[in-house]
């Protein structure tokens, strides 16, 4: 069923509500400027994208398909977002907390996360670097402080020595990616080893979501990360060696 909403394919009926959103909302934002030809594009995006320019009298929006099935509402919402961006100026509130809401219920984020699975193609390198072995220390962790029944998601080192993002979990494709940053000799065992605890912790306490907001890091999960031994050793030496000692 959510793999069918993604496949959504419009018609002309479908998208002519939305070309005159764009317009009314065009002609708020711009009264004076002679309105545009407005093109409405549905693309099989990994992800809900959308896209807008204006360029030579034609206004280009292009949003993924799994957003084809929103409410008009919804569409009324993301216009004034992506309007407001183009044109710099401040995006309205209400609209981006109703487009918020929306892409926070659970049919939507569940049918968002079919799609990236199917769509996305998750980059990473194999667990065992030149220097740490992902797999031995995932192991290791969840023996010492999962009781070893957490099962192991995929594992792997980032394409890029991402010096800000340090680590992240996808649930998309249950994966926790580590930035080869830490794949260094020189990058003592313990550092990498917390930035998977705090990775494993998001498989334990996972994303929370109340109406727009989104919580990834809840207080059971800050909890459970003070708990960590030589928590602020780890930190320590991931401040010394990159600058931050803050994972994702």
């Amino acid at each position: 069923m959510q793999v069918e909403r993604a496949r959504w394919e419009p018609s002309a009926a479908a998208t002519e509500p939305i070309r005159e959103i764009y317009l009314r909302t065009f002609r708020q934002l711009r009264p004076r400027t002679p309105l545009p030809e407005v093109r409405v594009e549905f693309r099989a995006y990994a992800n809900a994208n959308a896209q807008i320019k204006l360029e030579h009298g034609v206004l280009l929006v292009r949003l993924a398909d799994t957003l084809g099935p929103a409410p008009l509402e919804i569409m009324e919402a993301l216009a004034e977002i992506l309007l407001a961006k183009l044109f710099r100026h401040p995006v309205p509130a209400a609209s981006n907390d109703r487009y918020r809401r929306y892409l926070n219920r659970r049919e939507v984020r569940n049918n968002l996360d079919a799609v990236r699975q199917i769509r996305g193609r998750k980059r990473m390198s194999p667990p065992q670097g030149r220097a740490h072995n992902l797999e031995e220390i995932f192991e290791d962790l969840n023996r010492r402080h999962f009781f070893g029944l957490m099962a192991r998601p995929a594992l792997g080192w980032s394409p890029q020595a991402s010096r800000t993002m340090l680590g992240h979990y996808d649930p998309s494709h249950h994966a926790i990616v580590i930035s080869r940053v830490l794949d260094r000799a020189m990058v003592p065992k313990l550092a990498v080893e917390y930035i998977m605890f705090h990775e494993m912790l998001h498989l334990r306490y996972p994303v929370e979501h109340k109406g727009s907001r989104r919580r990834v890091h809840t207080k059971d999960f800050k909890e459970a990360e003070r708990q960590y031994p030589r928590l602020e050793e780890a930190k320590a030496i991931l401040k010394k060696l990159l600058g931050t000692n803050q994972p994702d």
